[in-house]
C-alpha cells in the first residue's frame, strides 16, 4: 500500500512519462507520509475511445485521474499536502493543465489489507511490521528501497 491507478483520456502517454509518473508518485508518498517506497505500486490505464463522459456528454479534451489507496491514519494535514503534491507531479510530467487533473485519495483500515503476504502495520508501524518477515523477504524489499 499504497496503490495508486493513474488513468489517462484522449491522450497517450509515452513510456517515459509513465515512468517519470510512477518515479514522482512514489518520491511523492514516501516524502509526506514517510512510507517506505517498496509499499508504493503505480498501475496506468487509458480509456477507450469515446468511452468517457462527464454530465452526460462525451468528453474531448485530455485528463488524467488518480486514484491513491492508502493506509488509513493520516492527518488531514498530511492528505492534504499529498493530494497537492501528487497534482503538481501530474501537471509537470504529463504537461496538461491543472484544470485537467484529478486526484482522489481513499483510506483503507491497514487490518484489511494483504501486501507480500503480511497484513499491514498501522501507519509508523513500518519497522515492526518489517522485522517480522522472512529474511528472503526483506532482502527483495530493501532492493526496492530507493
Amino acid at each position: 500500500m499504497p496503490t495508486y491507478t493513474v488513468t489517462n483520456s484522449n491522450f497517450n502517454l509515452t513510456s517515459k512519462q509513465q515512468k517519470k509518473l510512477a518515479e514522482g508518485i512514489t518520491k511523492v508518498h514516501n516524502v509526506v507520509t514517510g512510507a517506505n517506497t517498496y509499499f508504493a505500486q503505480v498501475i496506468f490505464n487509458k480509456t477507450k475511445k469515446n468511452n468517457h463522459f462527464m454530465g452526460g456528454k462525451k468528453v474531448k479534451e485530455a485528463s488524467m485521474f488518480l486514484l491513491g489507496q492508502i493506509r488509513a491514519g493520516r492527518t488531514k494535514k498530511v492528505k492534504d499536502k499529498l493530494i497537492s503534491d501528487l497534482k503538481d507531479v501530474l501537471v509537470k510530467n504529463s504537461k496538461l493543465d491543472e484544470t485537467q487533473v484529478w486526484v482522489y485519495i481513499n483510506d483503507l483500515p491497514p487490518s484489511q489489507m494483504i501486501e507480500y503476504g503480511a497484513v499491514l502495520p498501522n501507519s509508523g508501524k513500518e519497522k515492526q511490521w518489517f522485522s517480522g518477515l522472512s529474511s528472503k523477504l526483506k532482502s527483495k524489499l530493501s532492493k526496492l528501497e530507493k
